[in-house]
């Protein structure tokens, strides 16, 4: 059974979604603020995070950035502001993805079923390994190497990344990665594309890997190899 930890200080949004996802058959632990979080994230292992960002004390995007130092669990953010830094920030921070209250509980279902789907399709993978220039993929275990040392990716950051590499050489429009990646209709910008581009970049040249995801210019995106 899928644990799943909900973090709101809104009592009947925490119990609204508690009664949508044990329907579902989830197992779900309420926190109504930040505070407990992280000791509890070690200690019962959830499988995916429902993340309010406007809380009192410790707010949504700092929890954020403290798990993501150690963990690369999934994080969905809700907020009541929707307003494009929110946003940004909050996928910028390593959030997997991010819905505005008010929300519907179905929806949000649905992006969790999709997001641990993912995961647990990656998991079944048998041995299969992607070797790139620098880079090694090993997709049973959504671990990558690049001259040995790890590339650390969230959720969203590894699915693009993986997706480029086994569609090398083929160019990707930013509508495209959308459905693919998040595997429904996404109704945003499709800058959020460009934001995850941006952070693998970083990453890989921290890692001073040759391999490189290229610019398409007025298309989207590509791996060459």
């Amino acid at each position: 059974m899928k644990h799943i930890f909900v973090v709101d200080d809104e009592a009947n949004i925490r119990e609204l979604i508690k009664k949508y996802l044990q329907k579902e058959g989830y197992k779900v632990t309420l926190f109504n603020n930040g505070e407990n979080v992280l000791s509890e994230l070690g200690r019962l292992k959830p499988d995916l995070l429902v993340l309010d960002i406007m809380m009192p004390g410790i707010d949504g995007l700092e929890i954020c950035r403290e798990i993501r130092k150690k963990s690369e669990i999934p994080i969905i953010f809700v907020s009541a502001r929707d307003e494009e830094f929110d946003r940004i920030l909050g996928l910028e921070l390593g959030a997997d993805d991010y819905l505005s209250k008010p929300f519907s509980p179905r929806e949000l279902v649905v992006r969790i079923k999709t997001i641990l789907r993912r995961i647990e399709k990656g998991n079944n993978i048998q041995n299969e390994s992607i070797a790139l220039k620098d880079m090694k993929m090993y997709c049973n275990r959504r671990y990558i190497e690049v001259n040995g040392d790890e590339l650390k990716l969230t959720t969203k950051e590894y699915e693009l990344f993986e997706m480029l590499v086994k569609n090398k050489n083929i160019p990707f429009t930013r509508e495209q990665l959308l459905e693919k990646i998040w595997g429904y209709d996404y109704i945003g910008d499709t800058r959020v594309i460009d934001d995850l581009v941006k952070r693998i970049r970083k990453k890989l040249k921290q890692l001073e890997s040759e391999l490189e995801i290229i610019t398409v210019w007025g298309y989207g995106y590509r791996i060459d190899g």
